[in-house]
């Protein structure tokens, strides 16, 4: 017998395939002779026979002991699902089992031999377990054949074999228990149903000895019946009115997930295909169930909680990021949606997942990831169980991996390092899209609110909350109709928005902008991928958009927000560093002063809705809420004035300071920005020419913070500069100090208070404040008439800047205990006590209210009331444009609308219920605030 070069050519272990080669020429008889010659001599066959020889000791086995079977290597596979067993032909059942096990060992062997010299098994593997599948499929049916030519009373019943789990869906591995159901139905009337049961139970137990029981021939593989009713508590066999009576009334939802890939393999074909007619809608509606996605995760969770410890990290089927997560997330999604939607109803893992990408339920690029991922992971259990036909599923130490890496065109390290790299790839895949929250609210819905026909649709979205039904209708058409992707993915994900719509307070203005946003965005594929794929994006943006008018107007002109709610850090504020890099760049790609200024307003409205996204959401706290806005301001106001500095010689130096709530950096969402503009002449520049330079650069700036643009105003307003409307709307630095130094009135050095560095020259404006420290931080404090101006004015305020008509108690700003009272109390205590305490020097109410109280001017528990009485109103404030997207004095009165209050309770994260303690809250802490006011402001004794 000469060697053929071919021998080794597939051959992952040469050594082993020469130790089988001498053996299996050692034992050959003189009938095999014939043929062992012309396998060798035959390129293709002699290929075959050194990758099985090389690579499966069990199969070399076999074939060393029944060389008659080399005649599969010769066998082509014709059809990739058709193993065509002959048919068995015997005089007694032994020999017919022995016939039977031979006719399958020579088919597993064309079917290994084929994969083994196949050029890219990972791409041949659904082939591979399609014929396995039809192989175990044929076995079967012989079985059957052999127990009804064997058992006398077979032929009194129809018998139907139902093959579930990997042979049911015919991803069958080469060892792997094949999992069954079985059915018998009289065959005359005359046969009763306890006969029916014991004759189809004798049926299963020949069949049974007949695939798995020991003998001369080795056993195929284990006929598993548990999957049956009741499992192993259960009747072996059971009619099929049997079935449908457990199914109908005790069947457990994970039985149900079984069925899914039910398929009739054996027998009575009729009998089976009426059983598959009455499980079939029980399958697919299993996801009606109350909490049926939490139990099918609950029970993979249990799974992986059972693997021994030594034997997580390797194991490939149960293990994280191994078959069991793609399998079980598949399953999860068809069941949930597959009650809507036949096309994703595939048994087979890597059909359904095709079917559920193109179907949009998940994305492409998941799509293909997890199917390529599947092949690998299945060619590589394949691989493993083929060395030695043993039913495992633990992968190897990469010392022992080379002969299976060989198989696959790799190393033992490449193999190792890519199944390594391929399990935390589906378990993060398996992560986000088995535990997304879509999930468990499209598994709630009525399958009519799924799909959302328009029969009886409007008494649904009334029942769930929404009042203009009509409305929602044409917006639900809108976003629905039509065969493209978008539409596809909007039918996916829309049932679950409007349930998240409808918890929220106002669900139609919700789903009016969300149907907004959707129509700016289009076609834009991100948008869709991240409504779909992110466990945060969809329930934020259906909350946000129907708890707050605001966020719902502001959001559709700048969609591209979205992304932000599904990282929190995005949430958050920028710093001022950031924001300063940003307008830099897109200020130099801009040439108008009003391109220059839009820009930063453009920036400003952006931080805007971070802002109020962050907050709706209640990620961020209210003093970061104000930091930010006024940082966005400064940015604005920064631009606009870069912009009038772009039409100027430049003859001055010129900046702008910040009073008011822009210096204390407490601008909420409607604030006015109060400012104070300063030059300085450039050296050999006369002042006529400085002063008219900058006229010009202060009233253009205001221009450009106010111009008609795509971007909101700036209302800005510099009724705080010296003689007020009456004086320059600018002032060199020199002019301020000689105007402070001589003519400062009490309630402007009050005003000074606040004053911060906000645009331009920053040394000049570090120039200015430092000549005006001495009037807002006065030595010696204030005089007794001081004192007295000041609390006279607080009292003509409140008199005469109060709105008519306006209840004291409940306005924000001027009322009693508001913010005014506040910050006026703190103010008077800065003024006095500044010039010697310098902790007291801060432009913040909280901070310089921290500092009174660490200097022993204010009583700590006083101060807790302040602070208090403080924040509540400006909360108030905040949820009132954050819930109305309105503007103007109304937003400074505490609201008595029980739909108002509503609103604000959900923005603040608190139940209906709750609601009317916001008011309440607010009233009990001014009142206070104010007794402690009185106290400290006018030196009245309270008590």
């Amino acid at each position: 017998m000469a060697d053929n070069p071919h021998l080794f050519e597939y051959a992952a272990n040469p050594g082993q395939a020469q130790v089988a080669y001498e053996r299996l020429g050692e034992g050959l008889r003189p009938e095999h002779t014939h043929l062992f010659d012309r396998i060798i001599n035959n390129p293709h066959s002699c290929q075959r026979l050194g990758a099985i020889l090389g690579f499966s000791s069990t199969l070399a086995d076999i074939l060393i002991v029944h060389p008659q079977l080399l005649s599969a290597l010769e066998d082509d596979i014709d059809t990739p699902y058709a193993p065509h067993i002959s048919a068995v032909e015997a005089q007694d059942e032994t020999e017919y089992v022995d016939a039977l096990r031979l006719a399958y060992y020579r088919r597993l062997i064309t079917i290994a031999s084929h994969d083994l010299t196949q050029e890219k098994p990972i791409d041949g593997v659904y082939d591979i377990s399609r014929m396995l599948a039809g192989l175990a499929g044929e076995v079967l049916q012989h079985a059957l054949t052999g127990a009804q030519h064997w058992l006398p009373e077979a032929s009194k019943v129809e018998f139907s074999i139902i093959a579930m789990g990997k042979t049911g869906a015919q991803e069958l591995n080469y060892i792997s228990d094949v999992d069954v159901i079985y059915i018998a139905e009289p065959a005359t009337k005359d046969v009763t149903e306890a006969d029916t049961v014991r004759i189809g139970t004798a049926i299963t137990a020949w069949m049974t000895r007949a695939v798995s029981a020991r003998g001369q021939i080795p056993p195929l593989w284990e006929l598993d019946a548990n999957l049956r009713p009741e499992g192993k508590n259960g009747p072996m066999v059971r009619t099929l009115a049997s079935h449908q009576a457990y199914y109908e009334r005790w069947a457990q939802p994970w039985e149900f997930q079984a069925l899914l890939k039910a398929r009739p393999i054996a027998g009575n074909q009729d009998l089976g295909q009426r059983y598959l007619d009455f499980v079939t809608p029980l399958v697919w509606s299993v996801a009606n169930h109350e909490g049926f996605v939490d139990e099918v995760r609950r029970m993979r969770e249990r799974v992986l909680s059972q693997i021994p410890r030594a034997k997580a990290d390797r194991q490939l089927k149960l293990g994280a990021g191994g078959l069991r997560d793609i399998e079980f997330t598949i399953q999860l999604l068809q069941l949930v949606h597959g009650r809507t939607d036949q096309s994703v109803r595939a048994p087979g893992t890597i059909e359904a997942i095709n079917q559920l990408s193109e179907a949009g339920y998940i994305g492409r690029e998941a799509g293909h990831k997890l199917d390529r991922h599947y092949r690998f992971l299945r060619t590589l259990e394949h691989r493993i169980q083929l060395q030695r036909l043993r039913r495992t599923h633990d992968v190897p130490a990469v010392e022992h991996l080379q002969a299976i890496a060989t198989t696959l065109g790799m190393n033992a390290v490449e193999l190792e390092s890519r199944w390594q790299e391929i399990r935390r790839d589906v378990r993060q895949l398996h992560t986000a899209i088995f535990y997304h929250p879509l999930l468990p609210s499209l598994a709630s819905l009525d399958p009519d609110n799924v799909v959302l026909d328009e029969h009886a649709a409007r008494e649904r979205l009334a029942a769930i909350g929404f009042k203009n039904t009509d409305l929602a209708l044409r917006n639900i058409s809108a976003l629905t109709t039509g065969l493209s992707r978008t539409a596809t993915i909007q039918r996916h994900v829309l049932p679950a928005m409007l349930g998240w719509m409808a918890e929220a307070v106002e669900p139609d203005h919700g789903l009016n902008a969300f149907c907004d946003v959707s129509q700016r965005l289009g076609t834009t594929s991100w948008y869709m991928r991240l409504l779909r794929d992110s466990a945060l994006v969809a329930p934020r943006l259906a909350h946000v958009l129907a708890t707050s008018r605001y966020v719902a107007r502001l959001l559709p002109s700048l969609p591209d927000a979205i992304t932000w709610l599904d990282d929190d850090q995005q949430l958050c504020p920028q710093s001022r560093n950031e924001l300063d890099t940003e307008l830099a760049a897109l200020v130099s790609r801009r040439k108008t002063a009003s391109d220059k200024a839009l820009a930063g307003r453009y920036l400003r409205r952006r931080e805007m809705l971070r802002m109020a996204l962050g907050q709706t959401l209640n990620l961020v706290s209210l003093p970061d809420v104000h930091r930010a806005l006024s940082d966005a301001s400064d940015i604005a106001i920064t631009a606009a004035l870069n912009g009038a500095l772009s039409e100027t010689n430049q003859h001055a130096r010129h900046c702008v300071i910040a009073m008011g709530s822009l210096g204390g950096r407490e601008v909420g969402y409607a604030s006015d920005a109060d400012l104070l503009f300063v030059y300085a002449p450039h050296p050999g520049v006369d002042d006529e020419t400085a002063f008219r330079e900058a006229q010009h650069v202060a009233s253009q700036t205001l221009q450009l913070l106010k111009v008609a643009g795509r971007e909101p105003a700036v209302e800005a307003d510099t009724k705080l500069r010296p003689e007020g409307k009456q004086g320059a709307i600018t002032r060199s630095l020199s002019s301020y100090q000689t105007y402070y130094q001589r003519w400062a009135q009490t309630w402007e050095q009050q005003a000074l208070l606040r004053a911060r560095y906000c645009a331009g020259d920053e040394e000049l404006a570090q120039q200015w404040l430092e000549s005006i420290n001495p009037i807002r931080y006065p030595e010696l404090g204030l005089t007794d008439e001081q004192v007295r101006d000041i609390q006279m004015l607080k009292i003509r305020m409140e008199r005469e800047r109060l709105p008519r008509g306006a209840d004291p108690t409940r306005h924000l700003k001027l009322g009693r205990g508001g913010m005014t009272d506040v910050e006026w109390t703190i103010q008077l205590c800065q003024l006095q006590h500044a010039g010697q305490q310098g902790e007291l020097r801060s432009q913040s109410t909280l901070r310089a209210l921290t500092a009174a109280v660490e200097t022993g001017i204010i009583a700590d528990d006083d101060a807790q009331i302040l602070q208090d009485s403080w924040m509540t109103a400006h909360t108030i404030r905040d949820l009132n444009v954050l819930a109305t997207g309105k503007s103007g004095s109304a937003l400074e009165l505490v609201p008595d609308d029980p739909a108002l209050l509503q609103l604000f309770a959900a923005l603040e994260g608190k139940p209906p219920s709750a609601s009317h303690e916001i008011a309440e809250s607010y009233l009990r802490s001014s009142r206070r605030a104010r007794a402690v006011m009185e106290k400290y402001f006018y030196g009245e004794d309270n008590e």
